[in-house]
């Protein structure tokens, strides 16, 4: 992943592309999720789904669109 600064009078916001993260522990993904949605918006608080001990969909305070989860374990 690359990130690069736009200059202001070109900048246009992604709205419909979003950046996963997973990551490995449910403290971890709280953690991630309190930094990230400060400031932003919320579009599915932080929960536990049936293939996630922890999803949520957000973006940030900068315009990037998010989705974090820790996965349940395969069984």
């Amino acid at each position: 992943l690359l990130g690069a600064d736009i200059p202001p009078d070109r900048f246009q916001p992604m709205r419909s592309a979003y950046l996963s993260l997973t990551v490995d522990s449910d403290q971890e993904a709280d953690r991630i999720y309190a930094l990230l949605t400060a400031g932003g918006q919320i579009f599915m608080p932080m929960d536990d789904t049936f293939f996630a001990s922890r999803f949520a969909m957000f973006r940030d305070r900068f315009g990037t669109s998010w989705m974090l989860l820790h996965p349940r374990p395969n069984q």
